[in-house]
């Protein structure tokens, strides 16, 4: 049921032709309060067709108009105000959604085609910071509304395993590391040598073209380089996978940068059979229209760059899934990058190329600057996780001692008020770092919409409720505000699908969560009356939206707290 294209095509039938049905839909507006109607159509575009006032147009029009689904309709100055029966809406809205249950929302865009989504990447032999977090989660959350919109989201973990930077780790372990303290705790001790390297390399230039000699040595098979690189990687991988399990987030593939190193050459050759490299200062470049640089190929030492490695890695994709669209969810200051990746590709006659999309994101900021791993200023993710994790434990103690599975319900909480935090921002939006905000469990929060769910499913336990049809029969205020919302979930989907944008759900659950509440605080839903069934059928409707809701933000929602 669509409310807006039908008094749409009602004003158009009632206007004959004086206003075209597709410009009456864009026109039409949902009133802020609601004692000016469900739905509310200004007339002043029609003043000057139908030479009349604007208010005399609206009242006209309202005297004039009605559908089966308005139960009146009334002019206020030059606008035309709508008002739903209610009944006819609830029941409708609310049967669909309890037949439907987690389908509810799901939209049939994406024929099941193929979508790539880089997402995450984090560099080996560097601990997982507060800076990842934001690709992880709202690539992980974008994975799931294109699978809610019939797409088939391939989830890629372009891990950071090549480039200058191993070289420069290798001169540190060689000149600084310590085998033992390396194996006791990896992560630590690599990043200690990382940090002391850069510290070094400020007072002794040199050691960043010791550096960069070995990370050549490595391109070219050096074993005691390729050696020392391995074991990096694989205890990154150990680390990185105890975040994930946290996150609850998995992918299709982990193919990081060196798996692409024997893809180069065809891209070379490529970008030679069509005449579009050219040697600038010994390196490589690609020259592209203004406003953008020459993109850089090849080095003059003859290494390979991150753009030859991401076009050569685009082509892969594109021959392994021939997808419909590449997403690459990868921070703001990467825009020019990607605008250089597309472009080459498309002087290489890749029309594909037009259907890559980079979605950029605002910082995770400490002390108003951005986190640097190479100077040490980093928040690891998972102590912000631990803690967010051992706050709930503290928060249900507290407040349900009683409740089973403590510890399991504890995760689901503390890692989905660090998971929320993050949505719930504008991705665009800089993020200033602070724990306290994060882990708040009240408010604009993940425990808050969680709970919201928590409580429903308590309800729903204590009526012994079976899910199931009723014909409903509210038509007070505070459960109509609760229905409007409901109805609007397809159009929150699309919305987050056109921009790319995990905020609109976390907004929109927020918002689901504090109608419900509102209505928990003034209505007495467990009351045995003739409306007991239909309050218990708008509590269920609410449950089921709000548990996809958050599972579409890759949060759980546990039906106790």
């Amino acid at each position: 049921m669509n409310e807006k294209l039908i008094v749409a095509s009602c004003l158009s039938h009632a206007l004959d032709g004086a206003l075209h049905e597709e410009r009456i839909l864009a026109l039409l507006e949902q009133p802020k309060h609601a004692i000016h109607g469900d739905l509310a159509f200004p007339c002043f575009e029609l003043a000057k067709t139908l030479r009349k006032s604007p208010a005399g147009i609206a009242s006209e029009l309202a005297n004039t108009l009605q559908h089966k689904l308005v139960s009146h309709v009334e002019a206020v100055g030059p606008y035309v105000n709508f008002f739903l029966h209610r009944h006819i809406v609830s029941n409708t809205v609310l049967t669909h959604i309890l037949d439907e249950r987690n389908r509810y929302g799901n939209l049939a865009i994406g024929d099941g085609q193929h979508v790539p989504i880089d997402l995450s990447s984090p560099n080996i032999a560097k601990p997982f910071s507060m800076g990842h977090l934001r690709s992880t989660v709202i690539g992980n959350a974008i994975a799931n509304i294109m699978a809610k919109c019939d797409y088939k989201p391939i989830k890629i973990n372009y891990i950071g395993d090549w480039g200058t930077q191993f070289g420069k780790l290798i001169v540190a372990y060689k000149k600084w590391g310590s085998p033992e303290q390396i194996k006791q705790t990896p992560i630590k001790e690599l990043l200690k040598l990382y940090v002391h390297f850069h510290k070094e390399a400020e007072k002794y230039p040199a050691l960043e073209d010791e550096g960069r000699a070995w990370f050549k040595k490595l391109e070219d098979g050096n074993e005691e380089a390729h050696h020392l690189w391995g074991w990096f990687r694989s205890e990154s991988l150990i680390e990185f996978n105890k975040i994930y399990d946290l996150l609850g987030i998995s992918f299709d593939s982990t193919n990081g940068e060196a798996f692409y190193n024997d893809k180069m050459d065809e891209i070379v050759t490529l970008l030679e059979e069509a005449h579009l490299l050219i040697e600038d200062n010994g390196a490589q470049v690609v020259m592209l229209e203004e406003p953008l640089p020459p993109c850089l190929i090849k080095k003059s030492d003859g290494a390979t760059l991150y753009a030859t490695r991401d076009i050569a890695a685009a082509l892969y994709r594109k021959r392994t899934y021939n997808f419909a669209q590449a997403i690459y969810v990868v921070g703001g200051e990467q825009r020019l990058h990607f605008q250089q990746l597309f472009a080459v590709l498309q002087k290489l006659g890749f029309d594909w190329a037009k259907n890559m999309i980079h979605v950029p994101f605002g910082m995770i900021l400490k002390d108003g600057k951005k986190m640097s791993t190479r100077k040490g200023k980093v928040v690891l993710l998972e102590e912000v996780l631990t803690e967010a994790i051992h706050m709930a434990t503290q928060n249900i103690t507290e407040k349900n001692p009683a409740l089973t599975k403590k510890e399991v319900v504890a995760r689901q909480v503390g890692v989905g008020a660090v998971i929320f935090h993050d949505l719930k921002n504008d991705r665009m939006n800089n993020i200033e770092f602070s724990l306290e905000d994060m882990l708040k469990f009240e408010g604009e929060t993940g425990p808050y919409v969680q709970y919201s769910y928590a409580r429903a499913c308590s309800i729903l336990r204590k009526a012994s409720h079976t899910p199931g049809q009723a014909t409903i029969q509210l038509e007070d205020d505070l459960s109509w505000t609760i229905v409007k919302l409901l109805h609007h979930f397809p159009t929150i989907i699309q919305q987050a699908h056109d921009k790319l944008e995990p905020s609109i759900i976390a907004k929109y659950v927020v918002d689901l969560s504090q109608a419900f509440n509102t209505y928990y605080g003034n209505v007495h839903i467990m009351i045995e009356d003739e409306q007991l069934q239909s309050r218990l059928v708008l509590v269920e409707a609410v449950a089921i939206v709000l548990k996809e809701g958050l599972r579409l933000l890759g949060i759980a929602a546990p039906e106790e707290m």
